[in-house]
C-alpha cells in the first residue's frame, strides 16, 4: 500500500471559505430553514413521517467530509449530536418514537456536503431500509410544521 506524503495529501487542502457558500436550491425545495449553528445551516426536512434534520456547512465548494478543515470536521460532529437533540424535539411533537438516530452524509443526488439527521423507528413506513427512494414524502400540515420547526429550533438553540 503506498502511502501519501503529507506535501500531496488533499486533506484539508480543499478548504473553502464560508463566504463563497451557496445553498444548493434543491434544500429549499425539500426543507424548512430552522438558522444558523456555528458551521452549518439548519433545516427540518419536509416529510412528516420521520423527524429529520438536515445541516449544511456553511462552507463554500464542500462536497465531501475532507473539504473540511480538521477544526470544521470536529465542529459537524459537535453539531450532528446537537441535531440529533433537534430531531428528538420534532419526534415529541409528532408523537414518534425514535429507537434510532440515523445520521448520513451520502450526496449522490445532491452533492453539496450535507448530514442527514433522523429518528428512525420500528415499523415506520421505510424500517428497515433507507428512507431514501423508498417512497414519496408526507408534506406537514401548517400548523404541524410551525411547532415541530419551533421544537427543533429550540434544541439546536436558535
Amino acid at each position: 500500500m503506498r502511502r501519501a506524503s503529507s506535501s500531496t495529501s488533499t486533506i484539508g487542502r480543499r478548504f473553502r471559505n464560508v463566504a463563497e457558500f451557496v445553498l444548493d436550491p434543491a434544500f429549499v425545495a425539500t426543507s424548512e430553514a430552522l438558522g444558523e449553528l456555528g458551521l452549518c445551516h439548519a433545516r427540518l426536512q419536509q416529510d412528516a413521517r420521520y423527524p429529520w434534520v438536515v445541516l449544511i456547512p456553511r462552507v463554500g465548494g464542500a462536497r465531501e467530509l475532507e473539504d473540511l478543515a480538521p477544526a470544521d470536521r470536529a465542529r459537524l460532529i459537535e453539531e450532528t449530536v446537537l441535531a440529533g437533540a433537534a430531531v428528538r424535539a420534532v419526534a415529541e411533537v409528532l408523537d414518534l418514537a425514535v429507537g434510532k438516530l440515523n445520521v448520513g452524509a451520502l450526496g449522490n443526488v445532491t452533492p453539496q456536503l450535507h448530514v442527514h439527521v433522523l429518528g428512525r423507528r420500528v415499523g415506520d413506513p421505510a424500517w428497515p431500509g433507507p428512507v431514501w427512494g423508498h417512497s414519496a414524502g408526507v408534506a406537514y400540515e401548517a400548523q404541524l410544521l410551525d411547532r415541530a420547526a419551533a421544537a427543533a429550533k429550540r434544541a439546536l438553540g436558535v
